[in-house]
């Protein structure tokens, strides 16, 4: 589990995370992060979260975005709301890195679902969008199918592929999860300053609100 200063790093799609609020400080509850993305940078496809809400809140730069299929930008200050079950997707357009806030909620099995994909892509298992094989994405797919599904291919499909590949991915020593990128740890720590004790609502709950403080 991860805790505030921890920071996490996907060489392949440019996304570097560092925590300032983690699941170790949370039971697992809440994640929050300053993901910085370099031009050309985004997450790896289109996908929805099952029963996980997610908040964006832009704080340089410009993030492009599709929700719903409808498109979108986010600049300093401003942020969107990602409702459980909505497909999205991200990526910086700009010349320039872009840093957004994420706020995951709840945050455990997204937290390992993230973290694998991170490891993956450090030890070279993706192709140049970030995604792996089809092997190893029908397991990745089949463990962390309650915190993330793609959108592409349609999910009939998904399950007749993944369930025919699930099982020789296995035998081939593909894994869902792997305990290695699990125990790897962050690629560093690093000070951060408490994002203090305003609250809001996310995910139904009051909780502590991870917002930027205007004029600050």
């Amino acid at each position: 589990m991860t805790t505030a200063g921890d920071v996490y790093e996907n060489p392949v799609t440019g996304e570097r995370a560092v925590v300032r609020v983690g699941t170790a400080e949370t039971a697992g509850k809440l994640l929050v992060v300053d993901l910085t993305v370099r031009p050309g940078g985004a997450v790896i496809g289109e996908h929805y979260h099952p029963g996980v809400e997610e908040r964006f809140t832009a704080l340089a730069g410009r993030l492009s975005y599709r929700l719903a299929g409808r498109p979108g930008a986010l600049e300093a200050g401003q942020e969107v709301l990602v409702p459980a079950g909505v497909p999205h997707e991200w990526w910086n357009a700009g010349a320039d890195e872009a840093v957004v806030r994420i706020a995951v909620r709840p945050a455990a099995r997204f937290e390992e679902c993230i973290v694998n994909t991170f490891g993956l892509a450090q030890d070279g298992r993706v192709n140049a969008r970030g995604m792996p094989n089809l092997l190893q994405l029908a397991v990745l797919a089949r463990e962390f199918d309650d915190v993330m599904r793609f959108t592409s291919p349609p999910r009939w499909v998904q399950r007749l592929l993944f369930g025919v590949l699930a099982p020789v991915a296995r035998l081939l020593g593909y894994r869902g999860s792997y305990p290695e990128y699990l125990t790897r740890g962050p690629s560093a720590v690093v000070p951060v300053e408490p994002l203090g004790r305003r609250t809001a609502t996310f995910g139904g709950d009051t909780v502590l609100d991870t917002r930027p403080v205007p004029g600050r």
